[in-house]
């Protein structure tokens, strides 16, 4: 039986390593970190994974990049079916130095789920290290989506951000932010732009998403999610969430939980 301990595949003299897991809504990890790179795919369920510099949803079809040595922490929101692919370090050289989620195609979901069932010590001349190199391939030139939270270095900023976090539907404009951090408008404003590469509307406007997809995957009403996340109206938020990750198909898991029935 394969192993679901992810120090078991950290050693494993294969270019890439697959385990398959599903986690019970609500679980979460402890901070922790792996010698490999990770490939974080969602098959079910939707993952929040936070780490030092940022935030990131992982809904469903998706998968979060993990860089090697990335101290990192994951909560499952719903029921949550994942396959983590474990990369040789030697293997991803020219792949991102920062964690960021992808889209997933429908070739790399496909090698995942294949390579799951090969042998882990699988035959590199044979199926298994076709199905290893075509994961290498399409992750390595898989598109990056905006379900991100940039979390800035500065103290008075951070504050800012976790303090949206906690509560997204929280109604400050921008001069009261500036305000309660101590710092002018401009400071703040400029510090974002440079910090995050988000204005302070955008990075706001994400972690509103991000908060009302996770409430989604966890089952709530429709216009709870859209209430607690500062939008009057379902149709509102629902536009936000696909103008935010580009293409109506690629949300249709979460957005569907907020959308108006009928």
């Amino acid at each position: 039986m394969r192993s679901i301990r992810a120090e078991d595949y950290q050693d494993v003299p294969r270019a890439v390593a697959v385990m398959p897991k599903t986690f019970a809504a609500g679980s979460r990890t402890e901070r922790h970190s792996h010698k490999r790179a990770q490939l974080l795919y969602a098959t079910a369920g939707l993952m929040m994974a936070t780490a030092e510099d940022g935030t990131w949803v992982v809904p469903e079809g998706h998968a979060l990049w993990i860089p090697p040595r990335l101290p990192h922490a994951v909560v499952m929101h719903g029921d949550v079916a994942m396959c983590s692919a474990y990369l040789a370090v030697e293997a991803i050289a020219g792949f991102s130095e920062r964690a960021r989620v992808i889209e997933v195609s429908p070739l790399l979901a496909a090698a995942l789920v294949a390579l799951t069932g090969e042998p882990v010590l699988y035959d590199e001349t044979g199926r298994g290290g076709h199905l290893a190199a075509l994961v290498l391939d399409e992750t390595r030139r898989a598109p990056e989506t905006r379900l991100t939270l940039p979390l800035p270095q500065d103290a008075r900023l951070r504050r800012i951000c976790l303090g949206l976090i906690d509560d997204p539907a929280l109604a400050l404009g921008l001069d009261a932010w500036a305000d309660q951090a101590g710092v002018s408008r401009r400071t703040l404003t400029r510090g974002f732009r440079r910090e995050t590469g988000l204005s302070f509307g955008q990075w706001r406007a994400r972690a509103r998403i991000v908060r009302a997809l996770a409430l989604a995957a966890d089952g709530r009403a429709a216009r709870h999610v859209a209430a607690s996340v500062g939008y009057r109206s379902i149709q509102a938020l629902r536009g936000r969430i696909e103008a935010l990750i580009g293409r109506e198909g690629d949300t249709r898991p979460a957005s569907a939980a907020v959308a108006p029935p009928g």
